[in-house]
């Protein structure tokens, strides 16, 4: 496999071959053991509420944001996911959670996967990008909330870790076609719009998919006993969580589902949300008048996600034993074009606006990606796509940003697991990455996007060569 663009892919190897240039981990598959532990990671209030291009200061909680760890072992090789209630992760809280959760487990740092909800009621986080260094009324309480987030994150690794026992796994897809919508819309005037708000007579009809799928990875202890002890379900869907508002911290409508969950299964079982490829899609139907935020509308949305969870959980079929394998690739994204006096303009823009209100929304998001694109100085984005499978039924699938629908069902199609798992603001994020003719519709997302066209199909070319990597390694395992 060529370096450079395609970025290189490796895994930590014991008993390794070379699988399509790419050294594959290979374990001979004797025993799952699973742990899963959970870590309250709510700040105090007066720190900035991320999400917007405004300021908005916490002043209170609605309910707790959570560091979720579900970590796996077989055969000694162990692998962690964690979710996160925040709106996204940053490279630099993953490479030193990875380093803390290595000092303290033993768990190689690039066998841990870290995801964040997208939770548009968790705190601003340091080094997300100039926009976020501009906002939040205590940059001190930011700075000092990111500094201390990689020893929780590691914390909840190492109490999953410190609760491994023997377990099963098992997998389900279920529909729902209902509740999430894609918010960009082809418009009377020719235009594509975003969010054109409700009844909205000028909508001509919906500009791409959605992905109804709802992903459902669930794990039991062994020996088993009648009901076998619950230990964590792991859900992945495309949805937005923006429903909350208010300046109150809050988990979203994820929050609301791993409660559903726990009165179902108990307090002790551990729900890990991922949220799919979901840039161009949330929960407004603009064919509903009703009103859809506030913590009414979460916990609407999250009853009716546990709903199909709990049809999942019926149709759950168990992941055939086989190795634990990790693979990833650093894929080189490249920048938006700049033009000469961008960089100035966008300058004066921030000033003349800045971050009190949402007035020059739209002028603000262009001044910010550009400003954020002059500061790399021409040097590409080197991002991580990375693939954790267990055995051939099951893989995750990381992914560095906002991912547009259509990139996320190009790497569910292409996939040969039978469940594919994918978990979006993944080990880092640059923000939007929209499919290639998004960039030519225009509007908000391509317009924030750092990257240029053409890096969304470069993360599906990574992710689907790891996926069949990892895969035809398990055809191989099983031959022998």
């Amino acid at each position: 496999m060529a370096a450079g663009r395609r970025g290189i892919c490796w895994s930590l190897v014991l008993g390794s071959f070379l699988v399509f240039g790419s050294w594959i981990l290979d374990l001979r598959a004797a025993e799952l053991r699973a742990g899963a532990a959970v870590v309250n990671i709510t700040p105090a209030p007066g720190i900035g509420l991320a999400g917007y291009y405004f300021e908005r200061g916490a002043d209170g909680t609605n309910d707790d944001l959570f560091a979720k760890a579900l970590v796996l072992d077989v055969d000694g090789t162990k692998a962690a996911l964690v979710a996160l209630d925040l709106i996204s992760t940053t490279r630099s809280m993953v490479e030193s959670a990875r380093r803390e959760i290595e000092k303290a487990t033993g768990i190689p740092g690039a066998n841990v996967m870290i995801s964040a909800t997208h939770a548009h009621t968790g705190p601003v986080l340091a080094e997300r990008g100039l926009r976020d260094d501009a906002s939040g009324e205590n940059a001190q309480l930011t700075q000092k909330y990111s500094g201390g987030l990689p020893v929780l994150i590691a914390e909840s690794v190492r109490l999953a870790a410190q609760r491994l026992e023997p377990a099963r796994a098992s997998s389900a897809v279920v529909l729902e076609p209902n509740l999430s919508f894609n918010r960009r819309f082809h418009m009377r005037d020719g235009s594509v719009g975003w969010n054109p708000g409700k009844l909205n007579t000028n909508i001509v009809r919906v500009a791409g998919p959605i992905d109804p799928e709802v992903g459902v990875a669930y794990f039991e202890a062994l020996p088993g006993r009648s009901p076998a002890k619950p230990l964590a379900t792991y859900v992945n869907f495309a949805m937005h969580p923006d429903t909350v508002g208010g300046a109150k911290f809050s988990a979203d409508y994820p929050g609301v589902l791993a409660r559903r969950l726990a009165e179902y299964k108990g307090r002790d079982m551990v729900t890990l949300f991922a949220n799919g490829a979901c840039g161009n899609i949330n929960h407004v139907n603009v064919n509903w008048a009703e009103r859809q935020n506030g913590p009414q509308e979460a916990a609407r949305l999250g009853t009716i996600l546990a709903g199909d969870v709990f049809k999942a959980w019926m149709q759950l079929k168990p992941v055939a034993a086989g190795a634990l394998r990790v693979s990833t690739e650093i894929v080189k994204l490249p920048l938006r074009e700049l033009k000469p006096g961008d960089a100035e303009r966008a300058r004066e823009t921030v000033l003349r606006y800045g971050m009190k209100d949402n007035r020059g929304f739209m002028e603000k998001v262009e001044a910010y990606r550009i400003l954020d694109v002059a500061a790399r100085e021409g040097r590409p984005h080197e991002v991580e796509v990375q693939v954790i499978a267990l055995g051939g039924d099951a893989a995750w699938v990381s992914l560095p940003g906002e991912i547009f629908v259509e990139l996320g069902l190009a790497i569910k199609q292409a996939s040969p697991f039978r469940h594919t798992f994918i978990a979006e603001l993944a080990n880092g994020s640059i923000g939007y990455i929209p499919n290639r003719p998004a960039y030519i519709e225009g509007n908000y997302e391509p317009i924030s996007a750092r990257c240029a066209a053409g890096s969304g199909e470069l993360l599906v070319e990574s992710a689907v060569r790891q996926l069949r990597a990892l895969f035809n390694a398990s055809l191989k395992e099983g031959q022998k």
